[in-house]
């Protein structure tokens, strides 16, 4: 009881009873085969679909090929669903009696959204592995060297880490997973509204100050300017575009002091 009882006892029995539960999660995956095939296919359909139908029509500020411009916000855009999965995770768990099951169990409260922040990690970096593929044979490669690319896919997974935090409140906020079903599309406008496929420079001022300010443009940004592809910042544009990288580890930092105690405090008021 003493181990229990003391902090570094507590953090051990939390990640043991998170990654348990980070297996439960994986091992959903495995039952229902549909949820792998739509998460291997998804990727490549993207970068198809923009790619070249896209491609065809919209000229790259500065030159350079469209498909290099447009990689990292696909890549941006993976990141940012992170939430909308592990929303409605939550919300189906909670809706269907799942939590209640766990919560009389002898285990520890952090280990419910640590297994599903951390399932969802794992997973999204399956597709983010099978994007870089698809990218790769379409023509897309990183010109800055291993070091400025490695930097880059950890600022997407330390963002993907921190927005699954939002789907984990969110998923305790909603009323069931129908709910949560429905707010799926509303991830769409947060995606389309950036620099992720087009500048923004073309936008109406109003349009362009959400779009420059928007997470999901400063993390294309960012990958663009440390993999060397074509539409990196320059000139005078928004602070977040000026600097990304500052902007991105911001954006993490900010959602995760402000998602995980709340959702911490959701899930225990939850039960009583």
């Amino acid at each position: 009881m003493t181990v229990l009882t003391s902090p570094l006892g507590r953090l051990r029995w939390t990640l043991t009873d998170g990654l348990t539960l980070v297996g439960r999660e994986l091992g959903r995956l495995r039952q229902e085969p549909g949820q792998i095939v739509a998460a291997l296919v998804f990727p490549v359909i993207m970068v198809v679909l923009f790619g070249y139908v896209f491609g065809s029509a919209i000229q790259v500020p500065g030159g350079g090929d469209y498909r290099e411009y447009l990689m990292p916000g696909l890549f941006a855009m993976v990141t940012f669903s992170a939430w909308l999965g592990v929303m409605t995770r939550m919300a189906t768990d909670a809706s269907r009696g799942v939590m209640d099951r766990f919560r009389s169990m002898p285990m520890a409260r952090l280990a419910v959204p640590f297994g599903q922040t951390g399932a969802d990690l794992l997973t999204g970096l399956l597709m983010l592995a099978i994007m870089v593929g698809a990218g790769l044979l379409v023509g897309w490669q990183p010109h800055r060297g291993l070091i400025p690319t490695a930097q880059a896919f950890l600022l997407m997974i330390v963002l993907r880490y921190a927005l699954s935090w939002v789907g984990v409140y969110v998923g305790l906020a909603v009323k069931n997973d129908q709910v949560a079903d429905a707010m799926v599309p509303l991830g769409l406008p947060f995606t389309m509204l950036s620099n992720a496929f087009v500048p923004t420079d073309g936008m109406p001022g109003w349009l362009r100050f959400l779009a420059d300010w928007n997470p999901v443009s400063t993390l294309t940004a960012a990958s663009r300017e440390l993999f060397g592809n074509p539409g990196a910042p320059s000139g005078d544009v928004a602070w977040p575009l000026a600097h990304p990288v500052t902007t991105v580890l911001l954006w993490s930092a900010a959602l995760l002091v402000i998602f995980v105690p709340l959702s911490l405090r959701s899930y225990m008021r939850r039960g009583r």
